[in-house]
């Protein structure tokens, strides 16, 4: 087999220290290209996500790594081997799926002990017993060995396709929106068993999902993928708070956008001009010329609302409210930007009270807080 060399740009690291990585590798279905040119290195025991849209290609990288795909050029590599030719039962990676694809007429501790009993040469009876009973114990359902699949809640059944997973004690763990039918408030606290696991073992995840929040609370870095081809990887708040482009800023968060031309340059700084002539400044998100158009982004907790005129401060109009708990969301109206989302914590409103749709209020943010971004 061919050993891994070389660098990985998308990553900022070279093959060492790498469990998984891929080399320009592209994947097509006839004329679809469902992953283009790939370039990324997986560090050994991240918590990495790719997160996109559907058909963005992330679920298309997680196939050809578990095996289930084959690219149609560049290289895949698993713990220093090119495995493009090597079939999924060969290699070191086990898969969570979305709807866990449990063995409904086998018990939970049969459902997971299946891998075992597969193994060549097989483990003994009570070897394979201690497995599953420690891999139960590690998801948090010691006793539930002899229930029955349909027997066990949504939550549950999860932990059991996990637990399935990690008896094998794969090098990689693949996650295919695996919290996808989940309630919200359950997902949330499986998002939490999953970071815990995932430290606990030592194993390097990989998740494939489309939901932002998920992806920025668990993971260690992100992906950010857009018509089968990477656009951005980094930390979540890296990616959060120095997107490459409006692409990244508007699917990692909220955020507002206010199109213009870049008029000045200053240093970190900038001022665009917008087609009604308001000029507005921002830090620049990477290198553009003046004369060029640019998307000036703004994320809605940093703007914020007061009843008084300040300087600097926009007025604005209120159009709606929603409370969220800890946050008020407003959406202002403004005369020349148009509609803006405003996050204001609750804790802010204690003393003034909070805005009712149709009161005027003034609309403010630091310029530090604006960035402005090449457009797409």
């Amino acid at each position: 087999m061919q050993r891994i060399t070389g660098s990985f740009e998308t990553s900022g690291r070279d093959g060492e220290g790498l469990i998984a990585a891929f080399r320009a590798a592209t994947k097509r279905f006839g004329d679809v290209v469902a992953a283009d040119a790939l370039t990324l290195g997986i560090v050994r025991g991240e918590f990495l996500s790719f997160l996109g849209p559907s058909g963005c290609g992330k679920t298309t990288a997680l196939r050809m790594l578990a095996g289930f795909e084959t690219p149609t050029s560049g290289e895949v590599f698993l713990d220093g081997e090119e495995v493009s030719a090597v079939p999924p039962y060969r290699r070191p990676v086990n898969m969570v799926f979305q709807h866990y694809a449990l063995f409904p007429h086998l018990t939970v501790a049969q459902n997971i002990a299946y891998g075992l009993w597969q193994r060549r040469p097989r483990p003994e009876r009570a070897e394979i017993a201690r497995q599953v009973d420690r891999a139960l114990a590690m998801v948090r359902l010691s006793g539930f060995g002899p229930r029955r699949i349909w027997e066990m809640s949504g939550g549950q059944q999860q932990r059991v396709a996990l637990a399935r997973a990690i008896v094998n004690e794969p090098k990689i763990l693949l996650l295919d929106e695996p919290l996808a039918a989940l309630d919200r408030k359950l997902r949330r606290e499986m998002q939490i068993e999953l970071q815990t696991l995932q430290r606990e073992l030592g194993i390097t995840f990989v998740l494939v999902t489309h939901d932002q929040e998920e992806a920025l609370s668990m993971s260690d870095r992100i992906c950010i993928m857009r018509g089968g081809r990477i656009v951005q990887i980094g930390a979540p708040a890296d990616l959060y708070d120095r997107p490459h482009n409006r692409y990244v800023a508007d699917f990692v968060g909220k955020s507002n956008f206010v199109d213009g031309v870049l008029r000045e340059v200053s240093g970190a700084l900038g001022r665009i001009e917008t087609a009604q002539g308001l000029g507005l400044g921002g830090r620049m998100g990477g290198p553009v010329a003046p004369g060029a158009r640019v998307t000036l982004s703004i994320r809605p907790e940093q703007i914020g609302l007061a009843r008084a005129a300040q300087p600097g401060a926009e007025p604005v109009s209120v159009v709606n409210r929603i409370f969220l708990g800890e946050h008020t969301e407003y959406l202002v109206r403004h005369a020349q930007l148009g509609d803006l989302l405003v996050l204001v914590p609750r804790q802010a409103e204690a003393g003034a009270g909070g805005f009712a749709p149709g009161e005027s209020a003034f609309a403010s943010w630091h310029p530090d807080a604006a960035l402005i971004l090449p457009q797409d």
